[in-house]
C-alpha cells in the first residue's frame, strides 16, 4: 500500500481493478483490461469528482476531508455506488485518515484487502486477487462485480 495511491476522494487506487491489472500485467496473461497507475500519479486527483470540483481541480486540498463542504453531495453520490457495489466507503476512509493518519490507514488497508491465499491484494471492484485469482477473473462475465 502506497500513500500516493490514496486519491483525495478517499479511494485507494491500489485496490482498483485497472491499477491491479497494470501491476500484474494481466494483458500478458490473456485478460483485456484497461491499465491505470492511479489518480494522483496521473494528476487526475479523483477521476470521478475532479471535473465537478474546483477545490480538487485547483489542488486546494490534499484530501476531501480538508474541505469545508466535506462530505459534499458529489462525494456522497460517488460513495453510494461504491458502498453498494464494491464494499468501499470513501467517507469512512477519509474520516479514518483525518482521525488516525495516512500510515495507520495504509496498515488497515493492507490487512483488510490482503489475499488469504498468496498475500497479494484483493481488488475492491470484484473481490479477486490478481496475483493468484486470474483464472477466476477470466471466467467472470462481469469483471467489475463481486460474487454475492
Amino acid at each position: 500500500m502506497d500513500k500516493e495511491l490514496i486519491a483525495p476522494c478517499g479511494m485507494n487506487c491500489g485496490l482498483c481493478s485497472n491499477y491491479l491489472a497494470r501491476v500484474n500485467d494481466v494483458r500478458q496473461k490473456g485478460l483485456k483490461l484497461p491499465y491505470c497507475k492511479g489518480c494522483r500519479p496521473r494528476d487526475k486527483q479523483c477521476s470521478f469528482i475532479k471535473k465537478k470540483c474546483d477545490t480538487l481541480r485547483n489542488h486546494d486540498v490534499a484530501f476531501c476531508y480538508e474541505c469545508s463542504s466535506f462530505p459534499c453531495n458529489k462525494l456522497l453520490d460517488l460513495q453510494k455506488g461504491y458502498v453498494a457495489l464494491y464494499h468501499v466507503s470513501m467517507v469512512e476512509n477519509l474520516t479514518f485518515i483525518k482521525e488516525h493518519g495516512i500510515e495507520k490507514f495504509l496498515e488497515n488497508q493492507k490487512t483488510k484487502w490482503r489475499c488469504p491465499d498468496c498475500g497479494g491484494v484483493i481488488c475492491c471492484h470484484n473481490g479477486i486477487c490478481y496475483s493468484c485469482g486470474l483464472e477466476k477473473l477470466k471466467l467472470k462475465k462481469k469483471k467489475y462485480r463481486w460474487e454475492e
